[in-house]
């Protein structure tokens, strides 16, 4: 392993062990210093993200991608506003669950804890960076740092500002500024110093650390998210929930990938729906039957081809299909989904049964799967979301970030 990496790694195996014997008001404090330390260091930081944007655009990165990682005054004004909320979250360590005296007189108590030292493995965003780092702090996490090669500058602003709030505290966030992929390896087989895996980026990063790693994986953030138009729908609501999860913001991994449309409503909702979406610059890949229902109403698409309804698009491009009823939709979810699914529909029938019977991170009743995020579930931030479902599942806010120990008490009591 490189020499520099495993000093990092075992300053902050040191640092997350004082981490976790501070009070949640001193992490609280602690989170608190770093929202102003960020909020002093704003003009550097967005200096040092001009460079990041600038070197984006020059090597030919799509716009889609540049918008990730470009930070504005209000983009980083919504950053700190983050960090504050999560210092003002509830403290998750401590929590102390009885499970009374047994009848061997044994007291038998558990009792939640930090997990030790997080990895997160990263592309583009630099909230991520903060976000992370606030969630960590808070609930007695040091955190390990590997951002992308687009975002280094801005990440070395942020981590820099972090670890002047942090003073004495400073080893618990730890930034790799070494970009290159053998770093990475070394980092998912650090099971000496690093407790779970945090990756955020594209299916082949997750499958490369669960993979080739030795350290605990959570997988979070790459799959297919889905709306079903039931066909007792208000078109006009339905319109403006799939124009908001499509186009408010493609780059995202709630944004909408695939629109599946009751056949009964295609010609009403379906095709007004996808007219709106193409006059916004959407691209429509089509397959079967709605290809011919959009070749009818005279809009424009491409025919879907083998694996675009495998595709996380992160960009201006969307999935449309027909089913034959609801029940098709939740197959077609089942086969293809795994991240944010939603129904539109005023059948309570409908709705009751796509809640039951689809097993994603995140199910959606008439809201834009945009809404897939730590912050809008009331977490204040998010590590990640999680797609899979141990040991935890869809945004992971602070309590994601725990685990526990039993404490076991007795009278010098010797088992019989």
């Amino acid at each position: 392993m490189d020499h520099h990496l495993e000093t990092q790694l075992r300053a902050a195996k040191v640092a997350g062990r004082v981490l976790s014997r501070l009070s949640g008001s001193a992490r609280a404090g602690l989170v608190q210093d770093v929202a102003r330390a960020v909020r002093s260091a704003s003009a550097f930081i967005l200096d040092a993200n001009a460079t990041d944007v600038a070197a984006a655009e020059a090597s030919g990165m799509s716009p889609a991608l540049v918008d990730r990682l470009r930070l504005n005054d209000a983009k980083l004004d919504g950053m700190i506003r983050d960090i504050e909320a999560v210092a003002r979250l509830d403290d998750p360590i401590g929590k102390r669950t009885s499970m009374g005296v047994q009848p061997s007189s044994l007291r038998v108590d558990r009792v939640t804890i930090p997990l030790g030292v997080v990895g997160v493995v990263y592309e583009s965003r630099p909230n991520v960076t903060t976000d992370i780092s606030a969630l960590c702090l808070r609930s007695g996490n040091a955190v390990i740092l590997r951002g992308g090669s687009e975002t280094l500058h801005t990440n070395r602003a942020l981590t820099t500002a972090i670890s002047k709030a942090l003073g004495q505290y400073g080893d618990a966030v730890q930034f790799v500024d070494d970009v290159s992929r053998e770093r990475v390896r070394e980092l998912i087989c650090a099971d000496r110093y690093i407790d779970v895996i945090i990756p955020r980026g594209g299916a082949a990063l997750g499958r490369l650390c669960a993979e080739q790693g030795t350290v605990p994986v959570i997988i979070g953030g790459a799959g297919v998210c889905h709306i079903y138009v039931d066909k007792a729908v208000d078109a006009d609501r339905a319109l403006s929930v799939v124009v908001n999860a499509k186009v408010q913001k493609t780059s995202v991994c709630n944004a909408l990938d695939t629109l599946l449309v009751h056949q009964d409503c295609m010609n009403g909702v379906g095709t007004r729906i996808c007219k709106s979406l193409s006059e916004l610059g959407v691209t429509l890949h089509a397959s079967g039957a709605a290809s011919q229902a959009l070749q009818d109403a005279s809009i424009a698409f491409t025919l879907a081809k083998a694996g675009d309804f495998e595709t996380e698009w992160l960009s201006m491009d969307l999935n449309v299909a027909l089913v034959a009823d609801i029940g098709a939709a939740i197959e077609h979810i089942a086969e293809y989904g795994s991240h944010s699914d939603g129904i539109l529909s005023d059948d309570p029938d409908a709705i009751e049964r796509f809640v039951q019977d689809v097993d994603s991170p995140a199910v959606f009743v008439n809201a834009s799967t945009r809404f897939h995020d730590g912050g809008q579930f009331g977490l204040g931030a998010e590590v990640a979301v999680s797609t899979q479902k141990i040991h935890a599942r869809g945004p992971l806010g602070l309590d994601a970030l725990t685990s526990y120990k039993w404490i076991a008490v007795g009278d010098y009591l010797a088992r019989s």
